[in-house]
């Protein structure tokens, strides 16, 4: 099973539809508030050189954005 981290806010519209794409798909994961958690976030930015969310982290691959392409391929999804 691949570990999936999503680094997000709760005012940002594209973590809350990754994410729901995710539960749709099954796929569970954890779900990280960077505006609540500085140590995540500082994690959040050294790993993907970005300050913007969301940030997916599939067994240390990085997705910037709600990048359903790339995220579909790296979780296997067949759509």
């Amino acid at each position: 099973m691949l570990k999936v981290k999503v680094y997000s806010t709760p005012s940002c519209p594209y973590c809350y539809t990754l994410k729901e794409f995710l539960k749709e798909q099954g796929i569970k994961f954890d779900d990280i508030d960077i505006s609540r958690d500085k140590f995540a976030r500082d994690e959040m930015i050294k790993k993907s050189g970005q300050m913007g969310v969301p940030v997916v982290n599939i067994d240390e691959q990085i997705i910037v954005g709600f990048d359903k392409e790339k995220i579909c391929q790296l979780l296997n999804i067949k759509e």
